[in-house]
């Protein structure tokens, strides 16, 4: 069963690392940054006629891309815990490297990632030199197995030739000993789930509400419609040179 070190950790954790985080980046995104993150002709395609409707999923959008980043990060927390409860496993101070401990008379060094398919091939390159270079630091009498631990999904073909790639239930029992810990960590993931999630939606509406309310100011005409080009020319007009 789950330790309960481990549920206490989640339990602890989840708040300030994952919800509170949340709220804290969409109390201070504003407008103008959203309309500059995200691609206008996209939704133009999209057919999207409604400011409320656009200024809706340039935010969807948005959240979606920092919920991933925001939990992955949580997640990286819980697993570097768990394993040091298991097997004293620490935070690397080799670049790059973002666990390491021993088991099994092996040194593994780990680099997490959310899910299986997190990088390009120049970002994978950059892991495996990592890894070399972890390697090298713990020396010639160390037997080191260097592992790309994924903590969601599957991989089919594990073995990369300089690394093996655990995703989903093979990472979780790698740092935490326990065969189906990925099941476990669910309960207490959903601790007080439900009283954030209403207090994330009270301040989601209203930030709709607000960035409604200035975008049809701002890109609209008097009758209501979108004007895309003074969008476009706010996302990707020419930026002049300032003067000397």
């Amino acid at each position: 069963m789950l330790t309960k070190s481990a549920k206490k950790f989640v339990a602890d954790n989840v708040a300030p690392r994952f919800h509170d985080k949340l709220l804290e980046g969409l109390a201070k995104l504003r407008l103008p940054a959203l309309l500059k993150r995200k691609n206008p002709y996209l939704f133009k395609a999209k057919a999207v006629q409604s400011a409320p409707d656009l200024v809706k999923r340039l935010l969807d959008a948005y959240l979606s891309s920092k919920e991933e980043t925001i939990f992955g990060d949580f997640l990286e927390s819980l697993a570097i815990h768990v394993c040091g409860q298991a097997y004293g496993g620490k935070k690397s101070n080799a670049e790059g490297i973002d666990l390491e401990f021993d088991r099994d008379s092996r040194r593994y060094i780990v680099s997490i990632k959310s899910g299986p398919n997190w990088g390009n091939s120049q970002q994978i390159k950059r892991m495996i030199a990592n890894f070399n270079q972890a390697r090298k630091i713990a020396g010639v009498k160390v037997s080191v197995e260097a592992v790309n631990g994924c903590c969601y999904g599957k991989e089919a073909n594990p073995h990369k030739g300089s690394y093996i790639k655990r995703c989903g239930q093979d990472f979780w029992e790698l740092v935490s000993g326990v065969d189906d810990f990925y099941q476990q960590i669910v309960e207490p993931l959903g601790f007080d789930a439900k009283r954030r999630t209403e207090e994330f939606d009270e301040k989601y509406a209203a930030v709709i509400n607000q960035f409604s309310a200035a975008f049809i100011c701002d890109y609209c005409e008097p009758d209501g419609v979108i004007n895309w080009n003074k969008l476009l020319e706010f996302n990707s007009g020419r930026v002049l040179a300032k003067q000397q």
